[in-house]
């Protein structure tokens, strides 16, 4: 605060330098200060902003300004400001201050620092400082000793050093304040300071006393530092000190944890405790340490901010540790603790250390490269961490990459290990609070710990893969697949050298679940493997996919039957179905360079089927043999081709067989049903290859699976697993293991409300018959006979028994529901799963056989699969497969560049499917869907206007077509079939109340097919007019606007085609036109809006190629319309839109020649601002200074008004009014009779090119324009005064004034009278009686009502209303006035009257004051005698 009073200061005396003579003597520093730029000031605000690049570069630039003026009193002033602000109230300041601070001394070396210390606390002196202010002056010579300090010149002044370290030892005595701040700017200090000066610096700081030394971690921390720097010294000041001693313990615990909980918002390691473990290292004392300091003592007690400090010193203390410590630390209690942890702390809201663990581990291993025992020995001691078996390190660790190679291969050996003979001894295995009281012997044995311990272990190795090089490491992931796939499938007889796998043994024998777990693993191993090769084959060996190399393996395997034996022995069909793949294999890989492709895609198929044969036997076999047929026939199709004419009886047997490309769909449909990613990709791969022989009926059994009414009401061949149900029941949830007693008791409570409500819904006739018959058979029901009797203990026991299994039998039923509508949704869930599968074959299709005739086919199964999607796409299965849906149709199909070119023989068919599509989309519910089934007859319109007819054998000598037509008439596209089906579309969409179809769509199709918009338009301009609604006629207006400016359209027209259509259209228009303002709903606004908007789209066309059309008719139209319009605008209630419509209306009248004039917005806006009253004016600017009190500002008022008087000239030059000559000459001029706005009438426009231009569109529209404010009734018009302009024509407006008696006594009345402008006789009465009832404020400050009031028979008043008129008085100009006027117009203040002459605006000093003067009338709210009165006292004053 103390800054900113500095800177108001200082801002002052910058701002009036004139004062310092009237102030007296000041100091020499305040003399120089007035000197200063406003740029040097405003450094030191920047550097107080919480931008740091902001802060960085005004200190930047603050030192480069002072380098400038070294010996200035700049310096000084910097100095005090930067001392100023280490005490500002704002604490993101402080710092700030403090580091440009540090940077000056850093850059001035001359500044003493002891001078700089002395102001520091004089400045914020703590013994005379207000109590209020103690805070900041604390944190003031705190930051003042930092800035010292980060400037790097401390530590070499010792002077300043010692009064740095005093002031820091005063401040520790602050603790509520400052709390430990003090202390550790002490520590960071001595840590700097040389060697030479502690002996000096060391008996100020430490005492001479272990007791003081552990009494606070600060003093520790100095003891230490002093311990490592200057042990002499301190061995002088305090003697021997033995401070890891067993009686110093608790001592060293309690410090230790009043460190841990003064970093626990900073989350960080002190650095007392780091301290400790390198002191302990030092003495040979680590085990001591580590025993009795951390986990006997710190760890003792659950206190989590100990606990995180000892995880962080584990963390820490990993690159420092032996071997043999390595082990003592990782088999300890810190280690379980750190585990429980890490299993407890599952919540989202709580506190997780693994991934700063992490990083502590990751650092060690990036630093330990040299050494692979250790790094071997921290990574099999975290992963030896276990809760029941199961290894907290999830399986996923990424630190493959940074072990070495010795290290990474013997993790993959002990993982090896492990998983054969698992080690529980060496496991450091805990259980948790809620493990321990739910523990079932029965349940929690050693086979569990071993299964949890196996599946972790393999699903650990085959992670491992993905984060490795396959070029690198290549031996070490073949021996991991080899692993994996040996203990999947095979078990071994007799051990043999020739596979090294039969040597491994099982310590505990291997379950089938484990057997099911690896068996997963592989696969998910072998689909990396297969993602890696497709990225970078040649990194294999020989360029063969690791799929190939491990099927080598397998028959290695089979063939050496004595040894190894397969789990599922093979029958001898699927041994020769095995062999007969090999074969194949070989001929795939004999096949020419032609067929490569395709047969690398088979070699993958055989391959993957291959190994699967060892998983499902039975299914495999069948596959195989099916692919080795279809891979022989697709291969030796080409070379039948080439041969002569076949046999008879050949011909027959093929014609009976089903074609390969339908035997190969089929198995492609097998694999899909399974949920393999690798399946997945392996089956596009394939359909690929094979997509360009696809027949309708293969394309038939993907769209048999797709279509949802078939596959749910009747049985698919083709039965879709899921393995994952399987896995679910055999294996057990990670977190269904560490749960809460409290939370499985509030889910099983929430599941049996649950059940209770279920059963409570389920409840049906037949069970309440049941339950009834019972009560009345144990006579429970009280009639009216029994009411004394009770039944006996026999009938009550016989009655609870009955009620029970009553009950019982109604629980099973329910829960025989349930099951059975789980398992519907579940069959359902697969289902929709399979169809997103099957997607991906349609896809391939669609982008590799864009061409084909079958991709036509696929239109109406993908629609349907929208459509359906649309309506229950309530869960993410249905929403995935609508998107997918979705974007192949749009992007895949209807936008490809490539489509159908062969459609000759079906341009029938085509066509009726058009027309059945655009039906469908006309009766859709939805307009999204209809979207979908009108692109869809696009697409079709597309493939038939892409596709040639087949040239005629004989032609009819005839014209030409030229232009479109040509193109037109060479493709299949045949308008006459086409248009009938659009146009009933179109009429559909013009006339039906909920239509589905939207403009889009017709644009759409009329930018694509320009020949088909021009047979459809008629229907379009006939739907303009007429009997339909007027939604639908605003939607026709709206089509054409969008429609008539396509070029592609304007093309297929000749010129006078053209001319007539624009003539139509603007005929149709006129009519809608001639009802404009008198819209009520609003279709009939929208109708009104869309007319005008295309009569402007019709008025450009017209002037852009220049067209002959008669304009008379629209623009008497427009013309009778303006009073209504105008009259709605100046409603009290504005109707919704009306403004708009009228901007649009004078865009078109604007075309025709007669411009929007001025005075018209300025009356608009004097209406709206005067619907508010004086009343709610006051209540709205409560708390503020009325108008009247407030100053005027004379000189911008002036420069306005002399701004605004200079282009009020125009061409001719006219002298300034600076004397009272040219005011007498008005005032004489006005008691002659003639008025001063009458002598400004303007001289005729000058021709502006936008007259010229105006006046070419007159001509060709054979008329001369009018004026908008021409009234339609004449004899109204000659009743009226017409002292205004908004009465005449443009033509009349230029004319001299009338010469008529009355009328000149009417005008210099009215101009006496404040120069009021009468109402324009176009104006409706309704608006003038609403005129009449608003106050609107004038210029002078006077009411409407006593503006037309005689005026007063003093003559002060009278001549003081001919002055006011003189400047107010003048006729408005009229609105045909040539541009340069209506530029100065715009340039004039807002505040004039409307309707007046830029001339009116001439600056006179005293008519400026006197307009002061009015002003300062009294309010509307007083009384008219209190009015006069006060006037009369005004004009009474000398």
């Amino acid at each position: 605060m103390v800054a900113l009073e500095m800177e108001k200061r200082d801002r002052a005396a910058a701002m009036a330098p004139g004062e310092a003579a009237k102030g007296g003597a000041r100091p020499v520093d305040r003399q120089g200060l007035l000197q200063h730029s406003r740029e040097f000031l405003d450094f030191f605000w920047d550097i107080a902003k919480p931008q740091q690049e902001t802060r960085l570069e005004a200190t930047e630039k603050l030192l480069e300004y002072l380098r400038a003026r070294p010996e200035g009193s700049e310096m000084k002033y910097a100095q005090k400001r930067l001392i100023a602000g280490l005490g500002m109230g704002r604490e993101t300041a402080r710092p700030c201050y403090s580091l440009a601070l540090a940077q000056l001394l850093q850059s001035f070396e001359d500044i003493p620092l002891c001078s700089i210390l002395q102001q520091i606390q004089e400045k914020h002196d703590l013994q005379t400082v207000k109590k209020v202010m103690k805070r900041p002056a604390l944190f003031a010579n705190l930051f003042g000793v930092l800035a010292l300090f980060q400037s790097g010149r401390l530590v070499k002044d010792p002077e300043a050093l010692m009064k740095s370290v005093k002031l820091l030892q005063v401040l520790a005595q602050y603790y509520n304040h400052l709390q430990e701040q003090p202390q550790k700017a002490l520590v960071d200090i001595l840590s700097e300071v040389p060697e030479a000066m502690w002996q000096e610096v060391l008996p100020k700081v430490l005492k001479p006393d272990l007791n003081s030394i552990l009494g606070s971690p600060e003093h520790l921390e100095i003891f230490l530092l002093a311990q490592q720097k200057v042990p002499r010294h301190l061995e002088k000041l305090m003697g021997p000190v033995n401070l890891l001693s067993d009686e110093n313990i608790p001592r060293l615990v309690t410090v230790l944890k009043t460190a841990a909980n003064s970093v626990k918002k900073e989350r960080k390691l002190p650095a007392v405790a780091l301290d400790l473990l390198r002191l302990a290292l030092r003495e040979n004392k680590f085990p001591w340490f580590w025993n009795e300091i951390v986990e006997q003592g710190l760890m003792k007690k659950q206190f989590w901010p100990a606990s995180y400090l000892c995880f962080r010193l584990l963390g820490a203390s990993l690159p420092m540790l032996s071997k043999k410590q390595l082990q003592l630390v990782m088999r300890g209690d810190t280690i379980r603790h750190y585990g429980e942890h890490i299993v407890t702390a599952k919540f989202p809201g709580q506190f997780k250390f693994a991934p700063e663990m992490n990083k502590y581990v990751e650092s060690f291993l990036e630093g330990c490269q040299d050494d692979p025992e250790k790094q071997l020995a921290v990574v099999v001691a975290f992963s030896s961490i276990t809760n029941q078996g199961l290894p907290v390190v999830p399986t996923f660790w990424r630190i493959g990459r940074l072990l070495s190679a010795p290290a990474l291969k013997g993790y993959v050996a002990w993982l090896q290990d492990m998983f054969l003979q698992p080690n529980l001894d060496s496991l450091v295995d805990f259980s948790t609070d809620n493990q321990k009281k739910a523990q079932d012997a029965s349940i929690h044995g050693p086979e569990r710990t071993v299964f949890r311990l196996r599946k972790w272990l393999i699903l650990r190795l085959v992670s491992i893969v993905d984060s490795l090089h396959l070029e690198k490491e290549e031996a070490l992931i073949e021996e991991v697949a080899r692993f994996c796939f040996f203990h999947s499938f095979f078990e071994t007889k007799k051990p043999t050298s020739q596979i090294p796998e039969t040597g491994q043994r099982f310590s505990f024998p291997v379950e089938p679940r484990t057997r099911e777990v690896v068996s997963g693993a592989f696969f998910s191993l072998l689909q990396t493997l297969s993602a890696h090769f497709k990225h970078a084959p040649e990194q294999t060996q020989n360029k063969r996919p690791w799929t190939y190399r491990l099927v080598q393996f397998a028959d290695m395997l089979l063939n050496h039957s004595r040894n190894v034996s397969p789990l599922t022995p093979f029958t001898t069909q699927q041994r020769q179905a095995w062999t007969q793949m090999l074969q194949t294999l070989e001929e795939l890989e004999a096949c020419s360079s032609e067929a490569k492709a395709k047969a690398t895609a088979f070699q993958h198929l055989l391959l993957l089927v291959g190994i699967h044969l060892f998983k499902s036997p039975t299914e495999s076999c069948d596959l195989l043999g099916d692919i080795q047929t279809c891979i022989k026939k697709s291969l030796g199709e080409k070379t039948r081709r080439t041969r002569s004419k076949a046999t008879n009886r050949s011909l027959l047997a093929e014609a009976q067989e089903p074609p390969w490309v339908e035997v190969l769909v089929e198995v492609l449909l097998a694999l899909l049903a399974q949920p393999s990613q690798l399946i997945r990709q392996v089956a596009r791969t394939v359909f690929g290859h094979v997509c360009a022989h696809l027949t309708p009926q293969a394309l038939q059994l993907i769209l048999d699976v797709l279509n949802p009414e078939e596959s749910e009401d009747e049985d698919d061949n083709v039965v879709v697993t899921d393995d994952s149900e399987k896995q679910l029941e055999n294996e057990e949830d990670k977190s269904s293991e560490s749960e809460d007693n409290k939370n499985s008791e509030s889910e099983d409570s929430e599941e049996e409300e649950s059940d209770e409500e279920d059963r409570d819904g389920d409840v049906d006739p037949g069970f309440r018959e049941q339950l009834m018959a019972v009560l009345q058979a144990g006579k429970a029901l009280g009639g009216v006979d029994d009411d004394d009797e009770e039944l006996g203990d026999e009938a009550m026991m016989a009655l609870d028994e009955n009620l029970s299994s009553l009950f019982a039998e109604q629980k099973l039923r329910i829960q025989a529901r349930r099951d059975e509508k789980n398992k519907l949704q579940k069959e359902k869930a697969l289902r929709r799963d399979f169809q997103i599968r099957v997607l991906d074959l349609i896809e391939v299709l669609v982008t590799k056989q864009p061409e084909n005739p079958l991709v036509l086919e696929l239109l109406d199964p993908l629609l349907n699969i929208i459509r359906r999607s649309m309506r229950t796409s309530s869960t993410k299965q249905e929403q995935d497969l609508l998107h997918k849906t979705a974007r192949i149709f749009t992007h895949h199909l209807c936008r490809s560049r490539h489509y159908c070119r062969d459609v000759n023989n079906c341009v029938e068919t085509v066509s009726t499917q058009v027309e059945r599509l655009v039906q469908q989309a006309a009766h859709q519910a939805d307009s999204s869907v209809a979207l979908y089934y009108f692109n869809a007859s696009l697409y079709l319109l597309r493939v038939l206007k892409g596709n040639t007819r087949k040239p005629q054998k004989k032609e009819k000598a005839g014209t030409k077509p030229k232009g479109p037509e040509v193109a037109q008439a060479a493709s299949c596209l045949d308008l006459n079939i086409v248009t009938p089906i659009y146009s009933s579309a179109l009429s559909s969409f013009l006339t039906k109340r909920n239509s589905p179809l939207t403009i889009p769509m017709f644009l759409s199709l009329f930018s694509r097919h320009p020949m088909l918009c021009k047979s459809l338009l008629p229907l379009v301009i006939q739907h303009v007019t007429g009997q339909t609604r007027p939604r639908h006629q605003a939607q026709a207006c709206l089509l054409l606007q969008k429609v008539l400016p396509m070029r592609e359209l304007r093309l297929c027209f000749e010129d006078p085609e053209w001319e007539q259509l624009t003539c139509q259209i603007l005929a149709k228009v006129t009519e809608n036109l001639r009802a404009l303002g008198e819209a009520q709903s609003k279709s009939e606004q929208l109708k009104s809006r869309s007319s005008l908007e295309l009569l402007n789209v019709l008025f450009r066309i017209i002037n852009h190629e220049k067209l002959t059309v008669d304009l008379t008719v629209v623009r008497d139209v427009l013309q009778s319309k303006q009073q209504y319009l105008q009259h709605r605008v100046r409603q009290k209630e504005q109707v919704a839109g009306a403004s708009r419509l009228y901007d649009i209306y004078w865009q078109a009248m604007r075309v025709l020649g007669v411009p929007r004039p001025k005075s018209e917005k300025k009356d608009a806006k004097e209406v709206l601002s005067a619907t508010q009253s004086p009343v709610s004016m006051k209540r709205k600017k409560k708390g503020f200074l009325p108008e009247t009190k407030k100053r005027k500002k004379r000189k911008s008022e002036g420069t306005t008004q002399e701004a605004a008087a200079k282009p009020a000239a125009g061409d001719q030059p006219q002298p300034p009014s600076t004397g009272k000559k040219r005011k007498r000459k008005k005032a004489k001029a006005q008691g002659e009779g003639t008025p001063a706005a009458e002598s400004l009438s303007p001289e005729p426009p000058a021709k502006t090119p936008k007259l010229q231009k105006n006046r070419k569109l007159s001509q060709v529209n054979g008329a001369t324009p009018v004026a908008p404010m021409e009234p339609m009734d004449r004899k109204h018009q000659k009743e009226l005064p017409q002292n205004g302009v908004s009465g005449k024509s443009p033509q009349s407006a230029l004319q001299p004034p009338a010469k008529t008696p009355k009328l000149q006594k009417r005008n210099r009345k009215l101009s006496r009278v404040n120069g009021a402008t009468p109402v324009a006789p176009s104006e409706p009465a309704v608006e003038k009686q609403y005129q009449k009832e608003l106050p609107q404020k004038e210029v002078s400050g006077k009411s409407p009502q006593s503006a037309l009031q005689p005026p007063a028979k003093t003559p002060k008043l009278q001549k003081r209303n001919r002055k006011l008129s003189q400047v107010n008085g003048a006729t408005p100009v009229a609105p045909s006035e040539p541009a340069v006027e209506k530029q100065y117009q715009k340039e004039l203040p807002q505040k004039e009257v409307s309707g007046k002459s830029p001339q009116s605006a001439l600056p006179r000093k005293k008519a400026k004051s006197r307009l002061s003067l009015a002003n300062r009338s009294p309010s509307l709210l007083q009384s008219g005698a209190k009015k006069k009165k006060a006037q009369l006292r005004k004009a009474a004053k000398p």
